[in-house]
C-alpha cells in the first residue's frame, strides 16, 4: 500500500502572530527521537517519549488558537476511527484532531457496519487496510484488542480505550493538563479516587504519572481497588500508595483525579448503595479544603454529579474538566502527527 508522508508546515501557513510551525519540537534543547509505530499503552513509554508528546502538544494548541485552525501537515493521510463502544469526547477529539491536521477522517461504529453481521476484528482491520487506512483509532470492549489490530495489519494503531486495560491518550492529556496547572509533576502528590479496578483511565494515568515522578495515591472502597495494589508491580501497575479513607488521602494533595463510578458495578454487589459511596468517596468542597490551596480537580467524564463529584466542585474554580477536553484535541493532534511524521 502506498503511504503518504506528512508535509512540514510551510512558512505561508504560519499564523501572522508567528505561532510555531509543526516541525518536530526538541525538548530540553536535544534532538527529538520518535520511533513508535503505534500508541497502545503508556506502560512501556520512556520519559523522553512522553516529553516529546507533551512538547508537541504545545505547538498544537497554538494551531488550535488560530483564527483558521487548519494546517496541511497530514494531507494525504487517511485516519479511521473504529469504535465498538459509545464515546463523545474521545471520538470527537480524534476526529477534530485529524481534520485540523488536514487528514481525511472516516468514522465507523459497530452499529450499522458489517460488525453487526458477525465480521471479526481481524477481518475488519484487513478490510480497512485494503481501502487505504493509514491510522486506525480503535476503541474496543475487550482488553488487548488494539494489540491484535496492530499485529494483523500495517496500519498504525492508536488505542482509544480497550476494556479495563488502558486509555493512553487520556493519560497523556491528563499529564498535559496537570503540568500546565501545577508545574513539573516530580514529587507532587496526585490522588486518584474511585473505581480503579475497572478503570482503563486510572491505569494509564498511574503509568504516566509514575514515569514523570509523581507520588500517586489511589483511594476507594476495597472492592473497587485491584487486588494487592500497592505492592511491587501488583496487578501490572507500578507501586502506588493505597488509602481507603478519602479524607486522609486528599490531605496536602497537589491534585485530585476522580473517576466515573460505573453504576453497572452496583449489580455485582460491589457497593452497598450510591448514597453510601457518595458519603464516603465524593470529592466535594469540604474534602478539597484538606488539599493544598488551589489544588485542581480532574475527571475524565462523563461525570455523575452528586455521586463521585459534587456539582460545586465539578463547575467550580478548581475544576479542570473543560481544560481536559480542550487539551485532548491538542494531545491527540500531537500523537497523530508524531506517528505519521516519518512515514
Amino acid at each position: 500500500m502506498v503511504r503518504s508522508r506528512p508535509a512540514a508546515l510551510p512558512e505561508s501557513a504560519q499564523a501572522p502572530n508567528g505561532a510555531a510551525s509543526l516541525e518536530a519540537p526538541q525538548p530540553d534543547g536535544g534532538a527529538a527521537v520518535w520511533q513508535r509505530r503505534h500508541v497502545l499503552d503508556l506502560d512501556d513509554f520512556r520519559v523522553d517519549e512522553i516529553e516529546i508528546i507533551l512538547e508537541t502538544a504545545k505547538a498544537m494548541k497554538e494551531v488550535l488558537a488560530r483564527e483558521v485552525a487548519r494546517v496541511p501537515t497530514l494531507r494525504g493521510t487517511t485516519i479511521v476511527t473504529l469504535f465498538y463502544e459509545a464515546s463523545t469526547r474521545t471520538r470527537a477529539s480524534f476526529e477534530l484532531a485529524g481534520k485540523v491536521l488536514g487528514a481525511d477522517v472516516i468514522n465507523l461504529t459497530a452499529a450499522g457496519s458489517s460488525i453487526e453481521k458477525g465480521e471479526s476484528l481481524i477481518d475488519t482491520v484487513r478490510t480497512l487496510r485494503a481501502i487505504g487506512a493509514h491510522v486506525l483509532v480503535l476503541r474496543h470492549p475487550m482488553s488487548g484488542a488494539p494489540y491484535l489490530a496492530a499485529a494483523e495489519g500495517d496500519a498504525q494503531v492508536v488505542n482509544a480505550g480497550d476494556g479495563w486495560h488502558a486509555h493512553p491518550t487520556q493519560g497523556l492529556l491528563d499529564l498535559y493538563t496537570l503540568r500546565a496547572a501545577i508545574g513539573p509533576l516530580a514529587g507532587k502528590r496526585i490522588v486518584i479516587v474511585g473505581d480503579v479496578a475497572h478503570s482503563r483511565v486510572a491505569r494509564s494515568d498511574i503509568w504516566g504519572l509514575s514515569r514523570l515522578g509523581a507520588d500517586v495515591v489511589v483511594c476507594g472502597p476495597p472492592t473497587l481497588l485491584p487486588a494487592e495494589l500497592g505492592s511491587e508491580h501488583a496487578a501490572g501497575l507500578p507501586p502506588v500508595a493505597v488509602e481507603t479513607d478519602l479524607d486522609r488521602a486528599v490531605e496536602d494533595a497537589d491534585a485530585v483525579m476522580t473517576l466515573r463510578l460505573q453504576q453497572e458495578r452496583m449489580t455485582a454487589g460491589l457497593l452497598p448503595s450510591l448514597r453510601e459511596y457518595s458519603r464516603l468517596y465524593q470529592v466535594n468542597e469540604e474534602r478539597m479544603a484538606r488539599a493544598r490551596p488551589g489544588a485542581p480537580v480532574l475527571h475524565p467524564g462523563p461525570m455523575n454529579e452528586g455521586v463521585e463529584i459534587s456539582a460545586a466542585v465539578a463547575h467550580g474554580a478548581r475544576s479542570l474538566v473543560e481544560e481536559q477536553v480542550t487539551n485532548g484535541v491538542a494531545v491527540r493532534m500531537a500523537v497523530l502527527y508524531l506517528l505519521r511524521r516519518d512515514q
